[in-house]
């Protein structure tokens, strides 16, 4: 199974798709595309990005009293201007850097739990499905995000989770924070491992699943522990 027949493969043909990988695991050319796209759509969308966090940041006293009013005004200046080189180079290197490290650590953690079930199955499978079952939010939930954003010209409250269901909810509160978690491209993402999973594991896919939704429970539990502590900062 060629590259371009595992890229469409993820989307119209998992189960084959998975099946191939966990007999001949790869991942370098995808993982590329997978980071490419990251760092294009980061890019993209730091215009809205930077000015929600410049209103934000406005909005906070708590945040000036924080840190101080002179570091206050250096980021305010920071947000203001426009986007300098070394950032774009920030982000080129630590967009990639950060999603890497986070599959890697997601691999590891299904490899562990696949273990209380089975023996079977290698580090090296569980990434590259991993890597391929990405693309379902890299790609089309990304694209989606996108449009939004720049129908709306904000980053804030553009969202493909439940929290589009409240529209007047505060995008700082708890429950926003929560809800963001069940993301529709994210669900579907770890649904479709499952497939690489239980061909890796030589388990049924009622076992794969509840392996891949656990994982994605504890991504989405560390996901709200890290913005309730940030929104602590300027709430």
């Amino acid at each position: 199974m060629d590259f371009f027949e595992r890229l469409s493969g993820v989307f119209f043909n998992p189960r084959k798709t998975f099946e191939g990988l966990a007999d001949k695991p790869t991942w370098p050319g995808m993982l590329i595309v997978v980071l490419v796209i990251l760092v294009t759509y980061t890019l993209v969308v730091s215009p809205y990005t930077r000015h929600d966090q410049l209103q934000m940041m406005k909005e906070s006293v708590k945040l000036k009293e924080r840190v101080g009013e002179e570091r206050y005004n250096q980021q305010l200046r920071s947000l203001e201007g426009p986007v300098t080189t070394a950032q774009i180079v920030q982000t080129a290197v630590f967009t990639p850097l950060w999603f890497v490290v986070a599959a890697l650590l997601q691999a590891l953690i299904l490899l562990m739990m696949g273990r209380f079930v089975t023996s079977q199955g290698t580090f090296k499978q569980v990434f590259s499905a991993l890597v391929h079952a990405s693309l379902i939010n890299v790609l089309l939930g990304n694209a989606l995000r996108l449009g939004l954003i720049f129908v709306r010209k904000s980053t804030l409250q553009t969202s493909t989770s439940l929290t589009v269901l409240f529209p007047r909810m505060e995008v700082m509160s708890t429950a926003s924070i929560i809800l963001s978690q069940v993301d529709v491209f994210q669900l579907w993402m770890f649904g479709i491992l499952a497939f690489g999973l239980s061909a890796a594991f030589k388990v049924d896919l009622k076992k794969s699943l509840f392996i891949s939704y656990s994982v994605w429970v504890l991504k989405a539990l560390a996901n709200i522990a890290i913005s309730l502590v940030g929104m602590s900062f300027i709430r």
